[in-house]
């Protein structure tokens, strides 16, 4: 009998993450979750209390962890933090925002807001982060936070359908242009979770209802049910993946 093979790592000693949008909701789910794994963790948001509260509660934890207090729209203060600092081996590209409205209504404004951060920060983020492997000759993988919505489309949800269709584009070909450098890129997909930025949303039982009659398991997400995943995709665990996407739906998009 040949040897059993081995279960490549879930773990992330000795590794250095950065989650945008790391305050609240996915963005925190996410930077807890690979702290937890072993990675020393960057939190970014513009909000500094937030994300020092965050880090403060995950180093009494015993993980480690700094924060980053800028804003990604600020694509030239990115680069400059980025070049300032070494190298990471994961980045969960998390930042984002949304302005439901029926396609008829979507303000010039809104449009503009949302495809900013969703992105062109989103992008140039990415891109910086790139650089800054590719210069230290540090392989790793780029976690670019898409949504179920870069793949069907959505009542009151054409601007943010745009936003992560155009995302999911940027990725396959950024993962084609990083492929040589050992970089992988995917995007991870999830369908409505329970955060600060959809609570609101929520509020409105007959938009609830309808989401629920979506979710073939029947109940909306949690952040939770993000974290093996974020995990997954920075770790060894996904070696050989790139150029895809991992779709966290509850069957949404199955039919």
């Amino acid at each position: 009998m040949s040897a059993l093979p081995t279960t490549p790592a879930f773990r992330l000693d000795g590794r250095r993450a950065l989650v945008t949008g790391a305050g609240r909701g996915i963005g925190l789910a996410a930077a807890t979750a690979l702290a937890e794994a072993g990675a020393h963790v960057t939190l970014c948001a513009r909000t500094a209390s937030e994300i020092d509260e965050v880090a403060s509660a995950l180093r009494k934890k015993g993980f480690s962890a700094d924060t980053l207090a800028l804003d990604v729209t600020d694509v030239a203060a990115f680069r400059a933090a980025m070049e300032a600092r070494g190298p990471y081996h994961a980045f969960v590209n998390n930042a984002g925002t949304n302005r439901p409205n029926s396609f008829t209504e979507v303000p010039v404004e809104d449009f503009d807001v949302v495809m900013n951060l969703n992105v062109r920060a989103a992008y140039f983020a990415a891109q910086s982060v790139a650089r800054r492997m590719v210069s230290a000759g540090v392989s790793g993988s780029i976690i670019n936070m898409s949504s179920q919505m870069g793949h069907v489309g959505g009542v009151n949800r054409s601007l943010y359908c745009a936003s992560k269709w155009a995302m999911e584009g940027f990725s396959k070909a950024m993962a084609l242009d990083l492929a040589a450098s050992k970089i992988r890129v995917n995007t991870l997909c999830p369908t409505f979770i329970e955060t600060p930025m959809t609570k609101p949303f929520f509020e409105n039982p007959a938009f609830k209802e309808s989401v629920l009659q979506k979710i073939k398991l029947g109940r909306l997400g949690t952040v939770e049910d993000l974290m093996g995943a974020i995990v997954f995709l920075a770790s060894d665990a996904s070696a050989l993946m790139t150029g895809s996407s991992l779709v966290i739906d509850g069957g949404w998009t199955a039919d």
